[in-house]
C-alpha cells in the first residue's frame, strides 16, 4: 500500500523561506509513478481475493431471456454467478435519484436491457481467466426490440433543466428585430459526435467486506458523494465504508460519481463472502460510465455593416438515454462570450438506447465551443473583416446575459500575446491563399476559450506540532492535474512553513471530505479550505504567544505577527520572534489543530466568474487528398493566480490537445441497426497519439482577480478544450475553403 503521506521534501529544494505558491515545482508523486511504486486501485490483492467480471448485453432494447449459469457455474474456478435472481438487496431502488448528481444505475435489478453493453450477469472466480471464460459460458439468450438510435430517434422535448441544473432556456432582446437589423446574416447547423471516457486507468474497484464494514480501493473524483450514495444504496452508514483512491489514472468527470460496475463490484464481494476485484475492459468502458452525447447545434448569427453582432441565437439538439437525463448544455457556451444586444440559447433533447450521458471535460463548453467559434468566424468573414479584429469589436466588458461585470478578465491580452507569439498579422484574408514549400495548403484559425470559474464545498484539517513540523490533511483527489503538489504548496504557505516540513495527507474518505475533483473547482476548493485551516492554527499559535509574558512575542496582538519558515514575527519589529514548537512547549501543548472551509463566496455572486483565453492554429492539408495535420498551436490563457505554473502548463497542453481530438480524430461511431457501438476499443476510436499533435505552446496571461475567491485561484483543467477545437477547425476553412460542418471533419468534407 501506498503511503498517503505526502512528506515535500522532494520538492522544497526549489524554495526554501519564501512563498511555495507560485513555484513551478515537479509533481511530488512523479517518483512514486515513474517507478511504479504508486498503487492504483486494481494493484490492490487483499487475501483470500476473488475475481469478477461482468457480462454485458450485445443488444441495446429487449431483455434478457435466458442465461445458461449452470454452465458458468460448472466451470473451473467459478465461485459464483450473481444475476438479478441473486444479488444481495438494496436499501434504495438504483433507479430512484437521490441527489442532484445522482444517475440511475444498472444493478441487476430485472432482466430489461436498456442500452448496448449494460450489464447482465457478474461471474466471480478464483483468477480473472476463469471468470472471463465463465462470463463467456453464460450465453445469453434475448427477446429483442427496435433501438431508438440517433438525434431523430424519436420526437424532442425541452427539458426542466440542462447539465447539472441550469435552464433549458434563456434569452434577452429581440431576436427577430436584431435580425432584421443585420446586414450580414449566418445560418449554420453543426453535428458532434458521441465521445466516451478513454482514460488511462478503466474503471475498477477492489471491495472487502469485514462484518458490517466496507473497505473500497477505488479510483474516485468524489470519495464522499460516492461514500453516501454506496450508503444509501446499501442501508449502511457512510462512515462504515472506507475508501481508498490516492492516485486516479485520469477521470474527466467519469470517476465524479459512483458508477454501476463498481456498485456490482461491492455486490459480488458481498454475495462471495470475500474480498472482490472487478476492472472493466476497455470495450465494456462504452456505456455504463457516462459519456458526451451528440448534438445538432443550430447557429443563426447576424451583424451590422461595421462587423457589430445585432443578434446571436444558438439552439442545441442532444441526447440522453430511455431511463434518464443528462443533457449536455451546449448552447449556454453562447451567454459568456460575445456581446450581443439580442441573445437566445435553447436545448431539447431526443431519448435513445444508449447509456446515460454524463460529465466529460467541458461539459457543454467544449461541444459548445466549437459550433459557436465556427460560426463566429463565419461571421468574420462575411463581413471582410480579420476573425480577432471581429471579436475585438464584439468583445464583451460584462457577462452578455446576465449583465454581471467579470470579476477579471485579460481576454484582451490573450488575444494579443497569443497574436504576437503566432505571427497572426502575417494571415493571409482569403481562403486558399497560404501554402508551404510542399504544396501543402495552410491555415490558421482561431478560437476563444472560456470556462467558469467554479468552486464547491470542502474541508481540511492543518496541525502544527511541538517538533515544529506541519501537517494538513484533506480527502482530495488527484487524478493526474498533480493536486497532491499545488495543494501541499497551499498547505506549507498557509502554516508558514518550508515544504519539507509540511506533510500533506490525502486520497481516503476517512479525512475532511474534500468535495468533488470537477468542473476545474478541485483547487480553489480544496486551496480555499487548506488556506482557511492554516490561518485558523496560526491565529491559536500566535494567541498562545503573545498572551504569554514570557514570549518575545507578548503584547503583540495589535500589531500582529506574521508566520515565516515556522517562526512568528512581530509585524512591527520582526527581530522578535519564536518557532512554533517553542510557544508549543511552553504552552505545554502537543500540538494544535483547526478546520477549514471551502465554499462559494456569496458577495462573488454579484460576478460573472470566468477564466479566459485565445487559441490560434496552424494546419496543412494535402489539395488532393484531404488529410489533415495540425502542425502548431499558440494559446494564451488568464485564469488568475497560478498556484504552480509547470502544472498548468501542462493541463492546459492536456486540453489543447483534446481540441485537437475533438476537431479531427476523436467519435464513436453507432450502428443504426443494433444500437451497438462498432469502435469500443481504442485501435479504432481514435484518439490522437505523439505523431498527431503538433507544436504546441502556451502562455499564462498574468491576471489579478479579487473577487473569485480570497486567493484569487481560477480553473484549468477544462478552458483548453474550449478555444482549440474550433480554432482548429476555423484552420481548415481557412486551408480549404470548405467550412466543416460535422465533426470530427473527415477527409471526404474537404475532397468530396
Amino acid at each position: 500500500m501506498t503511503d498517503l503521506t505526502l512528506a515535500s521534501g522532494a520538492t522544497s529544494a526549489h524554495r526554501r523561506h519564501g512563498s511555495n505558491i507560485g513555484q513551478p515545482l515537479t509533481r511530488a508523486d512523479g517518483r512514486l509513478k515513474v517507478t511504479g511504486a504508486a498503487t492504483y486501485a486494481a494493484d490492490n490483492h487483499p487475501d483470500g481475493m476473488l475475481y469478477a467480471v461482468v457480462a454485458i448485453s450485445t443488444i441495446a432494447s429487449g431483455r434478457v431471456a435466458a442465461l445458461d449459469v449452470a454452465a458458468a457455474r460448472a466451470h473451473a474456478g467459478v465461485v459464483e454467478v450473481m444475476t438479478p435472481g441473486n444479488r444481495p438487496p438494496l436499501v434504495q431502488d438504483p433507479d430512484e435519484k437521490v441527489g442532484p448528481f445522482d444517475f440511475r444505475l444498472d444493478l441487476l435489478q430485472n432482466d430489461r436491457v436498456r442500452y448496448a453493453n449494460q450489464p447482465i450477469a457478474v461471474v466471480i472466480a478464483t483468477s480473472l481467466e476463469a471468470a472471463t471464460e465463465g462470463a463467456a459460458l453464460l450465453a445469453p439468450a434475448y427477446e429483442t426490440d427496435p433501438p431508438l438510435v440517433g438525434l431523430d430517434a424519436g420526437p424532442p422535448f425541452v427539458p426542466p433543466v440542462v447539465g447539472p441544473g441550469f435552464p433549458a432556456v434563456a434569452a434577452k432582446g429581440d431576436i427577430d428585430g436584431g435580425l432584421a437589423d443585420a446586414s450580414v446574416r449566418v445560418d449554420a447547423t453543426y453535428e458532434t459526435p458521441p465521445q466516451y471516457h478513454n482514460a488511462m486507468e478503466p474503471h475498477a474497484i477492489v471491495a472487502a467486506w469485514q462484518g458490517g464494514r466496507l473497505s473500497i480501493d477505488m479510483p474516485s473524483q468524489g470519495m464522499a458523494m460516492a461514500q453516501q450514495r454506496i450508503a444509501g444504496l446499501l442501508g449502511i452508514a457512510p462512515e462504515d465504508i472506507h475508501i481508498r483512491s490516492p492516485f486516479l489514472g485520469g477521470g474527466f468527470g467519469s470517476k465524479g460519481m459512483i458508477a454501476g460496475p463498481m456498485m456490482l463490484g461491492i455486490l459480488a464481494a458481498r454475495l462471495a463472502g470475500k474480498p472482490v476485484k472487478l476492472v472493466l475492459r476497455r470495450d465494456q468502458m462504452y456505456g455504463p460510465v457516462t459519456h458526451r452525447a451528440p448534438t445538432r447545434q443550430t447557429l443563426t448569427v447576424g451583424a451590422d455593416r461595421d462587423g457589430r453582432l445585432t443578434a446571436l441565437a444558438h439552439h442545441t439538439r442532444t441526447q440522453s438515454s430511455v431511463f434518464d437525463d443528462f443533457v449536455e448544455p451546449s448552447s449556454n457556451t453562447s451567454h459568456s462570450v460575445y456581446a450581443s444586444p439580442a441573445l437566445a440559447t435553447s436545448h431539447d433533447v431526443v431519448r435513445a438506447h444508449i447509456g446515460t450521458p454524463g460529465f466529460m471535460r467541458a461539459p457543454g463548453e467544449a461541444s459548445g465551443s466549437i459550433t459557436l467559434e465556427c460560426a463566429i468566424d463565419e461571421a468574420a468573414y462575411a463581413c471582410g473583416m480579420d476573425p480577432l479584429a471581429f471579436r475585438l469589436a464584439n468583445y464583451a466588458d460584462v457577462e452578455p446575459l446576465s449583465g454581471k461585470p467579470f470579476s477579471s478578465k485579460a481576454l484582451r491580452e490573450c488575444y494579443a500575446q497569443g497574436a504576437e507569439r503566432f505571427g497572426w498579422a502575417k494571415r493571409g484574408f482569403e481562403p486558399r491563399s497560404m501554402r508551404d514549400d510542399r504544396g501543402l495548403l495552410v491555415g490558421w484559425g482561431m478560437g476563444t476559450a472560456i470556462f467558469p470559474a467554479i468552486m464547491f464545498q470542502g474541508q481540511a484539517r492543518a496541525i502544527i506540532r511541538d517538533d515544529g513540523r506541519g501537517t494538513v490533511q484533506t480527502g482530495a483527489h488527484d487524478m493526474g492535474q498533480g493536486a497532491w503538489t499545488a495543494l501541499a504548496q497551499v498547505a506549507a504557505d498557509s502554516l508558514g512553513l518550508d515544504l519539507d516540513q509540511t506533510d500533506f495527507v490525502s486520497g481516503t474518505s476517512d479525512l475532511p471530505d474534500a468535495g468533488i475533483a470537477g468542473g476545474s473547482g478541485h483547487t480553489a476548493t480544496v486551496g480555499m479550505a487548506i488556506h482557511e485551516a492554516g490561518a485558523a492554527v496560526i491565529a491559536e499559535l500566535a494567541a498562545l504567544a503573545t498572551s504569554h509574558e514570557a514570549s518575545p512575542l507578548f503584547g503583540a496582538s495589535n500589531a500582529g505577527v506574521v508566520a515565516r519558515a515556522g517562526r512568528l514575527h512581530r509585524r512591527d519589529d520582526e527581530s522578535r520572534s519564536e518557532s512554533y514548537a517553542e510557544i508549543l512547549r511552553r504552552a505545554g501543548r502537543t500540538q494544535i489543530e483547526a478546520m477549514g472551509t471551502g465554499a462559494p463566496d456569496e458577495a462573488a455572486e454579484a460576478y460573472s466568474l470566468h477564466a479566459h483565453g485565445a487559441v490560434f492554429a496552424e494546419v496543412k492539408v494535402d489539395p488532393d487528398l484531404g488529410q489533415i495535420r495540425a502542425t502548431r498551436l499558440v494559446g494564451a490563457f488568464a485564469a488568475g493566480r497560478i498556484i504552480n505554473p509547470r502544472l498548468v502548463d501542462s493541463q492546459l497542453y492536456g486540453g489543447m490537445i483534446w481540441g485537437v481530438s475533438f476537431a479531427l480524430h476523436e467519435q464513436a461511431i453507432v450502428d443504426r441497426r443494433t444500437g451497438r457501438i462498432m469502435n469500443a476499443d481504442l485501435a479504432e476510436y481514435h484518439v490522437p497519439v505523439n505523431a498527431d499533435i503538433p507544436s504546441l505552446d502556451c502562455i499564462q496571461v498574468p491576471e489579478h482577480d479579487p473577487h473569485v475567491n480570497p486567493l484569487g485561484i481560477k480553473g484549468v483543467g477544462e478552458i483548453g478544450i474550449t478555444g482549440s477545437a474550433g480554432a482548429v477547425a476555423n484552420a481548415v476553412w481557412h486551408a480549404t475553403g470548405v467550412r466543416p460542418r460535422r465533426f470530427p471533419i473527415a477527409v471526404e468534407t474537404l475532397i468530396g
